[in-house]
């Protein structure tokens, strides 16, 4: 099944206001009129607003990278949904595994992000992935499964909206030990993990729904790994963390996917 590719950079706890902005308007020039991908990026929450007025003439949409699981209260430093939607994002990215192993995040937290960001209208990029150890002790589908059963659970084909979770839903392989280590799976490792977790989503769901959620890869992506990473038949996009904080690194990405 054809789906149409998605690359998403995600600037994690990098640069300033001056920063943002500039990289934004600088990947609107570059990239904003492109429609054969799919793009977005991901900045700071305090730059959201900024980056939302660069890029609102553009192809290019908007996400945050975490949100918590309540409207509004007592919960001092965190963000909701309907703030998220307020400033203009369109997407949030829950479950990355520096939010998992660095911040402590559990399965059922992020379980009750993911619900709550359909419910307040946010599309999802749900991360999953195994550590160094867990891949070196042939465990890599048995945490990666459980991540993704976990954090789809009370979740169903549609959302609350009657919006299809097909389209509202993608997942993101990234394989800890790949992220900022200059380390990358190799594009058939890649394609296996994709394809077991597109396999993991037929049961869960059926295989039409499997077939049509965007499954990216995430872990040291660059333009001269692009092409053959998201050529594989399973792999559907990127999430890319460095080389998203320069316009003409991102760009390239892309560009090699689109050729």
């Amino acid at each position: 099944m054809a789906r149409k590719l998605f690359v998403a950079g995600n600037w994690k706890m990098n640069s300033s206001m001056a920063f943002a902005t500039e990289l934004a308007s600088a990947l609107n020039e570059k990239l904003g009129k492109v429609t054969e991908v799919d793009l977005a990026v991901c900045p700071p929450f305090v730059y959201l607003p900024a980056v939302c007025g660069a890029l609102a003439d553009s192809e290019i949409d908007v996400g945050a990278q975490n949100m918590y699981y309540e409207s509004s209260g007592a919960y001092t430093g965190e963000i909701s949904g309907e703030m998220l939607k307020d400033v203009g994002c369109r997407f949030v990215i829950l479950g990355h595994s520096e939010r998992r192993h660095v911040m402590g995040e559990s399965d059922e937290l992020i379980n009750r992000k993911v619900l709550k960001a359909l419910a307040d209208g946010l599309d999802v990029i749900l991360c999953v992935g195994e550590l160094l150890e867990e891949r070196e002790a042939d465990q890599t589908m048995e945490v990666v499964a459980r991540q993704v059963k976990v954090g789809l659970e009370g979740i169903g084909t549609e959302c609350g909206d009657g919006s299809a979770l097909a389209d509202r839903l993608t997942l993101a392989y990234e394989p800890v030990w790949a992220i900022g280590t200059g380390k990358t799976a190799s594009p058939a490792q890649a394609q296996q993990v994709h394809a077991d977790i597109r396999q993991l989503l037929a049961g869960i769901y059926d295989q039409s729904v499997a077939d049509a959620i965007r499954i990216q890869y995430g872990g040291s992506v660059k333009a001269s790994n692009a092409a053959e990473l998201l050529g594989q038949a399973d792999v559907d996009g990127a999430l890319v963390g460095g080389a998203s904080l320069k316009a003409d690194d991102f760009a390239g990405i892309v560009q090699a996917v689109i050729k």
